[in-house]
Formats: structure tokens, C-alpha cells, sequence
């Protein structure tokens, strides 16, 4: 099938969290026969910081500058696609592409929203009964999201959509994977994560305090926005890490953090990129509590749970090299056998094809 998305950015992960999960997703998508378009806007500087130096060899990429340009790929993406597919969080004219999708639904093209952040957009809408977007859910052919679970879901229902879906994050066993270098790494504990509102209180909890209730350790922050925080003196900070480089950084501490946002943890089902991309690398994981963790890695022996920095700590002091390797280990096992982006994309795929052959 012809699909077509609208999302923040494909060929570049500067201010762009999502360009993990629609590089996997998409490439798994295009192996399975699919014909991607995915459709950018010139916005944030992400053209101009780049980590894809060239077009993705499993989808083309139009980049518009626009209001008139986006309304052509608009046109077009409707005359040509059986998909268009409108992701949340684009950055510029999420409105205005939200409402023009909704508004062709019911023509030759289906229409799907992607919903890279549920638990936040169903907040959003929940607190503003003038949100418009609570009138386009029910007109699009399906949602999709990359996160949430149960709650999501059953919320989306209530909204009047036609059917969700959780396609959740994944990993690429070929880009990632463990590396050599991670048998003698330069940190015990790193955190990858942008500096964002709702998270940067829990990043000071979890990863600042762990940090300076560690003193003879050595952290690691990766990640935009940080640069102007105050830091305890064992944190080393490197600025944003492109994707080709997130491997690599992984590997270059014992122990993983994550850390989500505030909004997935009270809705609980959102396992970050993050996680499974430190998965496919090997590296023993520390992740801040969340309900339905369970779901994608068994705590105690394929992940480690903390409550606070307190406990982030301890996990630092008194997990060995063996058990991070261990633990790493089984973490990676589990990741290749129930969360690749090829299995993401089976399921997806069973949704695409489910509804357009019900109108075949």
C-alpha cells in the first residue's frame, strides 16, 4: 500500500524524540511491502542538524516550508495514498493538518492519527472542552499510538474513535546491539533525555540527586536543554546525541536510566524509546516505576525498578559488573523476542490491511 505521514521529522532527531520510533516503525513498514512517503516541515532546525545525511533508502522524504506547500502535499497525499496518516506533535500546523485530515476522511484514502504522546493529548483535551480536536477522533479511520495501554485505549473509546491501537516503541536489531567497547565503560550510570517541563523534575529526583548521593561515581547526561543546569560535579554532560552516536553512548556506561515523563507515569503502558533501544545494546537498565512495566521487562531480572534518586543510588552502589551484565543480557533476550519493530510493524500492518479490505 501507498502510505503517507505528517510527522515532525524523519531524517532528524535535534528537539525530536520521536525519530527512533518512525525510523524503526517505517523501515520495518517499507520491508513488509509498503510504499512510504513521510512528509516534514522545515522547522526547529532540524534541516539544519541533520543525522540522516541522506534520504532513507525505505521512504521518500518531502520537506515543506509552507502554508501552500503543505496543503499541495495535502492534495496530493490524498489523491495518491490508501493511508494518510497524521502524527501528533508535528510542531508547526498541528491544528490546521489535524482538521484537514479528520475533514477527508470517508474518500479513497484512509485516515489514521498517530499519537506519539497519548497520555498528554488525552489530558489536553479532557482540560479544554473548546479543544477541537475532540471533534475530529471520531472521523479518522483509526488511531494509533505509541504508548499507553489499557488507559488509552479505553480514554480513545470515549472519544469517539473507530478503533485504537498501541503500537509501541521497539528496537532494530541491526542498529542496536551490543558493542565491544561496553566491557570496560567510562561511566556507571547514563541518562539520555531532552530537557522538557514535565520531565525535568523527575530528572533532578531520579538522575541529579541519585548523582549527588554518589559522589565517587560517575554519571553521564545526554540530551538538548541542559546545558545552563546546574550540576553536581561528578556529571559529565554531552549535548545532544545524534541517533548513529546512541549506541555508542550506551555502551559507554554500566547502568542505563530511564527516566519518563510525568504524564506516562500517571497513565502508566509507555515504555520510552530509550528502553528498548539500551535493551538491544546489552546495557542493564534502571527505570523510575510505572504501571504495566511488567508487560515489557520482568523487574529484578531483565530490568531494575527505583522509587526515588535514593534508591538510584543503591542500584548504582550495589549492582556489580555481573549482574549489570546479566541483567543486560536477559533484557536484550526479551527484547528480541517480543519487542522489534518488525513485530510492531506486523501489527500495524494487520490494522492497515484489516480496513481496507473491509471496503475491498
Amino acid at each position: 500500500m501507498e502510505l503517507t505521514f505528517f510527522g515532525s521529522s524523519l531524517v532528524s532527531s535535534y528537539w525530536n524524540g520521536a525519530a527512533t520510533y518512525y525510523r524503526g516503525l517505517i523501515r520495518a513498514l517499507h520491508a513488509r511491502g509498503h510504499s512510504i512517503t513521510f512528509c516534514e516541515p522545515d522547522a526547529y532546525n532540524r534541516q539544519q542538524n541533520r543525522d540522516m545525511a541522506e534520504d532513507p533508502d525505505y521512504a521518500r522524504v518531502i520537506v515543506y516550508r509552507t502554508p501552500e506547500e503543505r496543503d499541495a502535499l495535502l492534495e496530493q497525499a490524498f489523491a495518491e495514498s490508501d493511508w494518510v496518516i497524521k502524527c501528533s506533535g508535528v510542531g508547526v500546523w498541528d491544528a490546521e493538518l489535524e482538521a484537514a485530515v479528520a475533514e477527508r476522511s470517508g474518500g479513497g484514502a484512509r485516515t489514521a492519527f498517530l499519537d506519539v504522546d497519548a497520555p498528554a493529548t488525552l489530558a489536553r483535551i479532557a482540560a479544554d472542552a473548546g479543544d477541537p480536536f475532540r471533534a475530529h477522533i471520531p472521523r479518522y479511520d483509526h488511531v494509533f499510538t505509541y504508548g499507553g495501554g489499557p488507559p488509552v485505549i479505553d480514554a480513545y473509546a470515549a472519544w469517539g474513535s473507530q478503533g485504537c491501537t498501541c503500537i509501541y516503541n521497539g528496537l532494530d536489531p541491526e542498529e542496536h546491539r551490543p558493542l565491544e567497547m561496553a566491557a570496560h565503560p567510562e561511566f556507571d550510570l547514563l541518562f539520555m533525555g531532552n530537557r522538557l517541563p514535565d520531565r525535568e523534575a523527575r530528572v533532578d529526583e531520579f538522575f541529579f540527586r541519585a548523582a549527588s548521593l554518589s559522589p565517587d561515581r560517575k554519571f553521564v547526561l545526554g540530551g538538548e536543554g541542559w546545558g545552563d543546569k546546574a550540576m553536581p560535579a561528578n556529571v559529565t554532560y554531552l549535548g545532544h546525541v545524534p541517533t548513529h552516536r546512541h549506541n555508542a553512548v550506551n555502551a559507554s556506561a554500566r547502568l542505563v536510566l530511564n527516566i519518563h515523563r510525568e504524564s506516562m507515569i500517571e497513565n502508566g503502558w509507555s515504555p520510552a524509546t530509550r528502553m528498548f533501544e539500551a535493551a538491544g545494546a546489552g546495557s542493564c537498565q534502571v527505570t523510575d516505576a510505572m504501571r504495566g512495566i511488567e508487560d515489557f521487562f520482568t523487574p529484578g531480572t531483565e530490568i531494575l525498578v527505583a522509587g526515588d534518586g535514593a534508591a538510584v543510588a543503591r542500584i548504582v552502589a550495589e549492582t556489580t559488573d555481573a549482574d549489570a551484565r546479566r541483567i543486560g543480557e536477559a533484557g536484550r533476550r526479551r527484547a528480541l523476542a517480543d519487542h522489534t519493530y518488525a513485530q510492531r510493524a506486523e501489527r500495524m500492518d494487520a490494522v492497515l490491511n484489516a480496513a481496507v479490505g473491509s471496503v475491498a
